[in-house]
């Protein structure tokens, strides 16, 4: 017998009824495991009244669907960590086929430019063959002529060998501009291996620790008695619930006034506020009924349901000043209108 179930005199009406609540209460607790532990049919009928078949048959089905409901959410939970994986390592192969292809665009332009530079070379070559050739023949012929002949084609010779300088100097100057050009190339494309890398590191860090702040969020029970999916306390948990995409969230700032706020579809009206205790009490509008929750502290899921959710709305506050809160409220991600 568990250590807490209640120690009473089962042949009182009274007390056999509570003992089937305590039953009850273990089915929705423990799930599987809390219906294994219930007695048989036959074995419920104490005291001055008998428990139906049908209503036992109920509570067993009602612990199969609480532990259905609690695989099935965590199922959704590693099937949504499984897709932002999947679009993450996409992420970084799209990015590791953009550089590749960057690098051999990059390599084609080079090759182009030797080409070119090669061209040039040889017609450089062959230019300054010929201005070599035609000097010679300048000197010869102004070795034979004499006077003003020789006078005008030891002038011409000196322009040619300026003229063969000039080309030398061009020639070395676009050598080293096309050298320049290969270590930039070079350099740009260590750079970006380096980015390729760094991306690598930071995708996998921010994986991380967004597996260990999603570990590190607690599941509460709220005021209506739901057990929350998450709770965030602070604006890096609340990141990472966001990045799940379970719920849509909506942060707020709200200081007391005489008009509420609207968050979402739900106006919230500050009433009071206790900082010393961390408590407060707000007044909601939502489907046209306004009604307050009063006393609250600070990290509770505070919920309420509206005409259009079968699950509850929760708010959740986690600072609290005077006459001032700051929060945030979660909506479910598929609304489906209450019977």
């Amino acid at each position: 017998m568990n250590s807490y179930e209640p120690k009473r005199n089962f042949n009182k009406p009274a007390d056999f009824a509570r003992r089937q609540l305590w039953h009850v209460d273990c089915l929705c607790t423990c799930g599987e495991a809390g219906w294994r532990r219930l007695p048989a049919a036959g074995s419920l009928r104490k005291g001055n009244k008998e428990m139906n078949e049908d209503e036992v048959s109920a509570m067993r089905d009602e612990g199969r669907h609480s532990s259905r409901s609690t695989m099935v959410a965590l199922l959704g939970a590693l099937v949504v960590l499984a897709v932002a994986n999947g679009y993450l390592f996409w992420r970084m192969h799209r990015l590791e086929t953009g550089t590749s292809q960057w690098r051999a665009a990059t390599s084609e332009q080079i090759s182009a430019l030797r080409e070119t530079v090669s061209a040039n070379d040889s017609t450089h070559f062959k230019n300054m063959e010929a201005l070599q050739a035609e000097l010679a023949e300048a000197r010869h012929d102004a070795t034979v002529t004499v006077g003003h002949a020789k006078t005008e084609a030891l002038k011409h010779a000196d322009q040619l060998a300026q003229q063969l300088a000039d080309e030398q100097q061009h020639v070395a100057s676009e050598l080293t501009e096309v050298k320049q050009s290969a270590t930039t190339a070079n350099t740009k494309l260590a750079d970006v291996t380096n980015d390729v890398a760094a991306t690598k590191t930071d995708v996998a860090a921010t994986k991380s620790e967004l597996q260990n702040t999603v570990a590190d969020l607690k599941r509460v029970r709220g005021d209506m008695g739901v057990l929350s999916d998450r709770i965030a306390t602070n604006g890096t948990e609340l990141a990472a619930l966001k990045s799940l995409g379970e719920r849509n969230y909506f942060e707020f700032n709200i200081a007391k006034s005489k008009l509420p706020q609207k968050v979402a579809d739900v106006n919230v009206g500050v009433k009071k506020t206790d900082p010393k205790r961390k408590r407060f009490t707000i007044e909601l509008q939502a489907d046209d009924k306004t009604f307050e929750k009063r006393d609250r502290s600070i990290n509770e899921p505070v919920q309420f349901y509206v005409s259009k959710s079968r699950q509850p709305y929760e708010i959740v506050v986690n600072e609290v000043t005077k006459d001032h809160i700051v929060g945030y409220l979660a909506t479910p991600k598929v609304e489906m209108a209450r019977r």
